[in-house]
């Protein structure tokens, strides 16, 4: 994997991030930040984390769903503005603008097996030649190691990468110290790793999709609209709150047009 500095330029992330089809971003928030989110995350985790268990998220795997209805911190990474600035810049070629696919807290425990190797924009019925979809962002919340379950993925397994076998020797670890962001295609195969270690190791993975699909998670039921109010336009714009031109999602009664940006 591609780890580079914080002070990296735009540039040298994306021609990392084009070529591979991933790359990670190192220390890129804050430790405290980071745990004021863990604190926001840590009841819901603990009162519903199962409710999303099954094959193939795995048994020993917490998750939680629309996470901007339930930390409200969690805005500061979503709309991070050196990773925006990198997703606008791959994906917006392809449309007006981006928004959120969707928003996903995971909390992988000891005893997790590794998870399926998959596309995370697979569930769209259709692909366009050498269009990517989506463009995922993890974060990691803690340590990020390959005893403890760091994601992996088959690097050049993107739409317009290099590598047509998948399989699990072809996969590498996403290893990043607490603060990290993993940037991704959602073309490329990747999957959460096996946690081997003694404590849980936690992420945060929101995605940002072309403007003109249809949204993974509907943000307008998930957050309560009270919720959504109190955040930045940013945040408003990148969970759905905008037209995608001047035909898509049109609001004619909104008052100053503001809907009709790109």
């Amino acid at each position: 994997m591609e780890n580079l500095s914080s002070q990296a330029d735009t540039e040298t992330i994306i021609e990392c991030l084009v070529r591979d089809g991933a790359v990670i971003i190192e220390q890129l928030a804050q430790a405290p930040l980071l745990t004021v989110i863990m604190d926001e995350l840590r009841p819901h985790f603990d009162q519903e984390g199962a409710k999303f268990q099954n094959d193939f998220n795995g048994y020993q795997t917490l998750r939680l769903g629309a996470v901007l209805g339930l930390a409200k911190h969690t805005a500061d990474l979503i709309a991070h503005p050196r990773v925006l600035q990198v997703a606008n810049a791959v994906l917006g070629s392809n449309c007006e603008c981006i928004r959120l696919g969707s928003t996903t807290a995971i909390e992988i425990y000891p005893g997790q097996p590794v998870q399926e190797l998959h596309e995370d924009d697979s569930f769209y019925p259709m692909k366009i030649p050498d269009v990517e979809f989506q463009l995922g962002a993890m974060w990691a919340l803690d340590d990020f190691t390959i005893e403890n379950g760091a994601t992996r993925l088959v690097q050049g397994s993107h739409w317009t990468g290099t590598v047509t076998k998948i399989d699990e020797a072809s996969a590498v670890s996403a290893e990043m110290p607490k603060g990290s962001v993993l940037l991704y295609f959602g073309s490329l195969y990747h999957g959460g790793g096996a946690n081997n270690s003694k404590l849980p190791r936690a992420g945060l993975i929101n995605t940002y999709a072309l403007g003109w699909l249809r949204q993974e998670e509907n943000q307008y039921l998930s957050v309560p609209r009270e919720m959504a109010d109190s955040y930045p336009e940013t945040v408003r714009r990148l969970m759905g709150y905008q037209a995608h031109g001047k035909y898509l999602g049109v609001f004619p009664a909104d008052p100053d047009g503001r809907w009709y940006e790109a």
